[in-house]
């Protein structure tokens, strides 16, 4: 195992109607705040109408912003920054998921920012000053609601862009699982696939004696797995949320990574079906997860068989370890596709004429300062193209 510090202020506020309770949770750190959200689906739920009468009772006073999109633009983000400037803003309330959650975080950094924030993310600046991020969380996913990352994308210039810093860790996020019961199942699906690739991620690795974090891992893997097929069938299953919607923060709060090394390829290479092709997250992993298992699990036989074993449940001879990560592979896919979700490039409307430009996109190759991505392998553009191609 290795060294670690972990540090996670995050405050969770889990359970049925705790969203009614959001001006009363902020009154100590705010008077104004900018109430930041997506499309119209906040309103038609009737969440926007409970969240603005607490804030109003609580007499904390709130400016507007909204249009977040999936694969959250840049070009909002600063309006949002110019939007806090002019109001005072002092703190930044995301109702949504992580698509608000993340362009709040980068408005939060770019209020103290002299220059453009997509410099904050396309050159991975350091920053020290932000004004805090609260959350109420409608779509389980991406665990953005106390992680320290975000991703932003820019249309200009056809990029998406990840940063992690924990000054953007949210000061206190709120989950009621009652909030998930409109969804739709390809939303389900979508996020269920990025939290259980939040997991991979950190899960296959070449560190020796993580025993504890193998098993959160695992024991998270199956509980998201199980209770995800129980809500494609009853979407408005309260305890099954409540499993899912806790999951998926553990997913991606760091905890399951501490003591390894972590790998991230995945998420390199979707970010690059995204930016080019405005893929959906989730999508898009579950169209790579698998094709990355397959050309990378020579590297480590053990940690593949472990997984196929522990979490896909095969049962077979350990003299023919071949089979056994393969028979996992066969049966992850089966699952996502249970789930609805595509399993070819093909079926995100994706050819083979951008592959080899994304490749070289995502090690930064394009730029002639190529990164070789992940920690099970170490992947340049060709291993990634390589991988592109197996996912047609």
């Amino acid at each position: 195992m290795e060294n670690f510090d972990f540090y996670n202020p995050t405050r969770i506020i889990f359970g049925k109607n705790t969203h009614l309770e959001i001006g009363n949770l902020l009154k100590p750190h705010a008077k104004k705040v900018l109430l930041h959200y997506g499309g119209q689906s906040v309103k038609k739920s009737g969440v926007f109408d409970q969240v603005v009468a607490s804030l109003r009772n609580a007499g904390v006073d709130f400016v507007e912003l909204d249009g977040v999109v999936p694969n959250p633009r840049v070009t909002l983000v600063r309006e949002g920054i110019q939007l806090c400037k002019e109001n005072k803003v002092d703190l930044i309330l995301a109702v949504g998921g992580g698509s608000v959650i993340d362009s709040a975080k980068a408005i939060s950094m770019g209020i103290f920012y002299e220059g453009d924030v997509w410099d904050i993310y396309a050159k991975h600046l350091p920053v020290s000053k932000n004004i805090p991020v609260a959350t109420i969380l409608t779509i389980p996913a991406a665990g953005s609601e106390s992680s320290p990352s975000s991703v932003i994308s820019n249309d200009e210039v056809k990029l998406k862009k990840g940063y992690t810093n924990n000054i953007t860790r949210p000061l206190l996020s709120v989950i009621n699982p009652e909030l998930f019961f409109s969804l739709p199942k390809n939303q389900i699906a979508n996020g269920v696939s990025d939290m259980m690739s939040h997991i991979f991620e950190r899960y296959f690795t070449r560190t020796l004696h993580t025993d504890l974090t193998d098993a959160l891992c695992e024991a998270t893997l199956r509980t998201i797995m199980r209770n995800a097929l129980i809500l494609m069938n009853d979407p408005a299953n309260y305890d099954a949320w409540c499993e899912v919607g806790f999951s998926g923060n553990v997913a991606h709060n760091d905890m399951l990574g501490l003591g390894r090394a972590q790998d991230w390829a995945c998420h390199g290479m979707e970010h690059e079906l995204s930016a080019l092709y405005d893929v959906a997250h989730g999508a898009g992993l579950a169209v790579l997860t698998p094709a990355w298992m397959k050309y990378v699990y020579k590297e480590n036989m053990n940690m593949f068989v472990q997984f196929a074993v522990n979490v896909m449940g095969v049962n077979a001879s350990f003299r023919d370890p071949e089979y056994i990560v393969t028979e996992g592979i066969r049966l992850l896919s089966e699952f996502y596709r249970k789930l609805g979700l595509p399993q070819t490039l093909g079926e995100l409307f994706i050819g083979n004429d951008q592959l080899e430009l994304m490749a070289k996109k995502a090690t930064g190759e394009i730029s002639g300062n190529e990164h070789k991505l992940g920690g099970m392998k170490r992947l340049g553009w060709q291993d990634v193209l390589a991988i592109y191609k197996m996912a047609l």
